[in-house]
């Protein structure tokens, strides 16, 4: 990984590295060796991240089950693997941290729905709070499209009877055209069936490749 204060870094096993924020405040930029793009982080001073306590001021209030998801508050360790994070009473993989967020991934083997999530640091706890996990699937013919041929590709949500916002985006636009644009925002419909549907167009004949991801509102952790 590349900074742009020209620092460098090699992730461990687990995709992750520690990095020693610069003693300026203001944002740096970090990209990985050989992929477009930069991700912006902004380096906070010494006393705007110090903290005696530990509380989680925002989380989503949903978030995929299979997906990341951030939550950001004061007091965590600036080392992932120094904090503590459940979900469900399951431990969870903490990607990357720093003083002010998290970035976690939920166990492999929870059930969708309501789940308790505990953060705790140091010996250190922030009051448990809820979040829903849901969980998407996928329910589409995937054999090659024909040109000309449309076809409907219907995501169902569990996990919730609330609707929720789904985000397609368009991996093959040379093979298939996304009805709406290469991205897509659907509110699915709610209810005991909860789903939304995307359809496609097919330019020329192959496999077509569109990825679904769901979109949180973020807020103060209910209990």
């Amino acid at each position: 990984m590349n900074f742009s204060n020209g620092d460098r870094l090699t992730t461990d096993a687990t995709g992750r590295a520690l990095f020693v924020a610069p003693l300026n405040p203001g944002v740096i930029f970090a990209s990985i060796m050989g992929r477009p793009g930069r991700v912006p982080t902004a380096i906070l001073s010494p006393a705007e991240g110090a903290s005696a306590s530990i509380a989680v001021s925002s989380a989503p209030r949903a978030a995929s089950i299979s997906d990341r998801f951030e939550l950001t508050g004061h007091g965590f360790c600036g080392d992932a693997d120094a904090n503590q994070v459940t979900i469900g009473g399951k431990a969870t993989l903490v990607l990357a941290s720093s003083p002010s967020s998290l970035v976690v991934l939920p166990p492999s083997d929870l059930e969708p729905g309501p789940a308790a999530v505990e953060v705790a640091c140091a010996k250190r706890s922030a009051p448990k709070f809820t979040i829903t996990l849901v969980a998407l699937q996928l329910q589409a013919d995937s054999s090659p499209l024909a040109p000309g041929e449309r076809r409907v590709l219907t995501v169902r949500v569990h996990g919730t009877t609330a609707g929720v916002v789904l985000e397609a985006r368009n991996r093959a636009p040379n093979i298939a055209e996304l009805t709406g644009g290469n991205s897509v925002r659907l509110s699915s419909s709610g209810g005991t069936e909860n789903a939304a549907k995307f359809e496609i167009l097919g330019r020329k004949r192959g496999s077509f490749l569109i990825s679904i991801r769901l979109l949180s509102s973020v807020g103060p952790p209910r209990p």
